[in-house]
């Protein structure tokens, strides 16, 4: 089974960026492959396509699982497993998001807590105390903001993203409503 050029190029453009996202290569490849076919696929078509071993496809399926990225498929009257991507593209992200929020958000305000809880700071440490503390507070802002988005339907997260700036404008607007309200009393 060979693979289109779009699709090559594709496949090759995810296997490159899985590096920069913190996985490997193939993991990248494989996953692209999986998100692009109409069908679920075996790991022995995974490895064909894209001449991996079956062993290394074997691994990067146990990892995309591990991230929620693919799920294992049964086929009735079949023996092999089957693997195929979430259909619906705001799933992917939602699941990618709370991944990387669990794995790497998570451990961070852990530890952040852990040296604002310690009151035996020396005067000399108060700077980096403070410096802490602000880094802990905008990671908890941002985590408050991704539970109240992690609410949205796609439908509504998608409308507020498509807003862009006009929430900016919508938001300066009230103040300047509110401000304007408060001058004249």
């Amino acid at each position: 089974m060979s693979v289109s050029a779009s699709k090559e190029k594709f496949i090759s453009h995810f296997g490159e960026m899985g590096s920069r996202w913190g996985i490997n290569r193939t993991v990248g490849q494989i996953y692209a492959l999986i998100f692009l076919s109409e069908k679920p696929l075996c790991a022995d078509e995974i490895a064909e396509q894209l001449t991996f071993s079956r062993s290394n496809v074997g691994m990067s399926l146990k990892e995309l699982q591990a991230w929620r990225l693919v799920k294992l498929v049964h086929i009735p009257g079949e023996r092999r497993e089957f693997f195929e991507a979430p259909k619906d593209v705001w799933e992917i992200f939602r699941n990618l998001v709370e991944e990387r929020r669990r794995r790497e958000v998570e451990p961070t305000l852990s530890m952040l807590r852990e040296a604002l809880l310690k009151n035996d700071a020396t005067e000399d440490e108060q700077y980096a105390l403070g410096r802490i503390q602000q880094m802990h507070d905008l990671i908890e802002l941002t985590s408050a903001w991704f539970d109240d988005v992690e609410k949205l339907s796609p439908e509504t997260l998608q409308t507020l993203m498509k807003m862009g700036s006009k929430v900016v404008k919508l938001i300066e607007f009230t103040d300047r409503l509110r401000f304007d309200g408060k001058s004249k009393n």
